[in-house]
């Protein structure tokens, strides 16, 4: 292993699996301690190890039990959840887990991990994306919406353009996050239909009732080498969340720069109030069954 490299436990008590996971962690150079099951994860953790990288389903418990036992002992530690599962599919986790999430279903899934356990380890990028505690409650609650009709409203394509005028930027934003994308439901300024959600901001918008603001995404580590927001000249952004009625986190209304700015305290509100506007047409839609 390269002196730079810190050791990774690979969870995962299918012997096969396990060990091609194993060989492709330690051919992108790192020391790797095998385990198969939570117990032995437990075991195999000291303050050598960067990160842990598990499947959903062990013997005695599952992905949200070895995060919670990485979290209590080095809470510090990145987890990544390797497995073919959807995040929507799996148990809940316990408070305040979000890990980040490589689908074992997309191609080249492997040399997919060794680059998001590069990442996560050296805290140098968003690799992935995180998923929040409540994930199957979230995107269960995202199917009471029929997001085609939702963009053909002109209510949402009004709200965005007066966005726009009122913050003088480049674009705003309506956006749901999906299990896998985030979807625009209205866009004003360009022609984004959909994006994939490890390469939005807003995967981690729905995280925080607090209004996120990146002054300049090139300074920020978890979306500088994030070519994607490169390719669409996204310098600067500031997202509110929006919610359904349960607080359930649905997506984000978005403010997108071409120039690093920042947002006042009282243009933070005003966001707030324009997602609050958002989360108010969402519920008189579904409750007149328009969706």
């Amino acid at each position: 292993m390269s002196d730079e490299l810190p050791a990774v436990v690979c969870a995962d008590a299918d012997e096969e699996r396990r060990t091609t996971t194993v060989e492709a962690l330690e051919t992108g150079g790192f020391e790797v301690r095998a385990s198969e099951s939570v117990a032995a994860t437990g075991d195999a953790m000291d303050d050598s190890v960067g990160c842990v990288v598990t499947t959903a389903t062990l013997p005695d418990g599952g992905a949200f039990d070895v995060v919670e036992l990485v979290r209590e002992r080095y809470p510090d530690c990145p987890c990544v959840l390797f497995t073919g599962e959807a995040p929507s599919d799996l148990p809940r986790g316990g408070r305040d887990q979000v890990v980040e999430y490589v689908p074992r279903t997309v191609p080249d899934a492997h040399e997919r991990l060794v680059d998001v356990v590069m990442a996560a380890a050296s805290g140098a990028t968003q690799p992935a994306y995180p998923v929040p505690r409540d994930e199957s409650e979230r995107i269960a609650a995202l199917e009471a919406y029929d997001i085609d009709e939702l963009a053909a409203l002109d209510a949402f394509d009004r709200l965005t353009a007066l966005i726009t005028s009122h913050f003088d930027i480049d674009v705003a934003f309506v956006g749901l996050v999906d299990a896998h994308e985030e979807r625009f439901v209205a866009c004003e300024g360009a022609n984004w239909r959909t994006l994939d959600r490890e390469d939005t901001i807003c995967t981690h918008t729905i995280l925080t009732d607090e209004v996120m603001v990146v002054e300049n995404v090139q300074d920020d580590p978890r979306f500088a080498a994030n070519d994607r927001l490169d390719e669409l000249e996204i310098r600067s952004y500031a997202g509110a969340r929006v919610t359904d009625d349960d607080g359930t986190a649905l997506g984000a209304v978005c403010c997108i720069h071409g120039e690093p700015r920042s947002y006042t305290r009282a243009e933070r509100d005003d966001l707030r109030r324009f997602a609050d506007e958002v989360e108010e047409q969402l519920t008189l839609r579904r409750r007149l069954g328009g969706v």
